[in-house]
């Protein structure tokens, strides 16, 4: 399988090149994700336990998907797609956009478009991406992440607590 490459950005998320994920990565460079945060009817967030496979911050709680944009990619198509790839969860339109975080160090240099859609689930979580997955109460993964941060990907502490907010 060969190397994903995705669009190098500058500090004004416009494109100014293309690399290989791992030169990013090594670089630092900044770069594009999606988060989707997935609610069902009760209110519950469905939250994804990072795969122990993943280069970056493996076995640790996250987003209910999420993932890099392809190079040529825009954020709504990537949401679509992550959702699709890693929870099976096929929809019918983009997710609603809630807001953009700006690179930096807590979202590992990545541009970032959070979204938020509904769905009861269940879902088919793809076992190279995701170890386990969960529905929990919205005051309960706060109290979570007060008590043990360590325990979630640091861009979803930086998102959630701004979604929280």
């Amino acid at each position: 399988m060969s190397e994903e490459i995705f669009d190098v950005v500058n500090e004004r998320d416009e494109v100014i090149g293309r690399a290989p994920r791992s030169e990013v990565h090594a670089r630092g460079l900044l770069h594009r994700a999606v988060h989707v945060i997935v609610f069902n009817a009760r209110g519950e967030v469905f939250l994804q336990k990072r795969s122990m496979k993943k280069d970056r911050q493996p076995g640790v709680w996250d987003s209910s998907s999420s993932g890099h944009l392809d190079s040529g990619e825009d954020y709504d198509a990537s949401a679509v797609r992550e959702l699709r790839e890693e929870i099976g969860l096929s929809v019918a339109q983009t997710p609603r956009r809630l807001f953009k975080l700006d690179a930096c160090e807590e979202t590992d240099a990545e541009f970032v478009w959070v979204y938020r859609c509904e769905s009861e689930g269940p879902f088919t979580l793809q076992p190279d991406e995701i170890d386990e997955g969960g529905w929990f109460a919205p005051a309960e993964v706060s109290r979570w992440m007060k008590e043990r941060p360590k325990d979630f990907a640091s861009a979803f502490v930086f998102l959630w607590r701004k979604l929280a907010a």
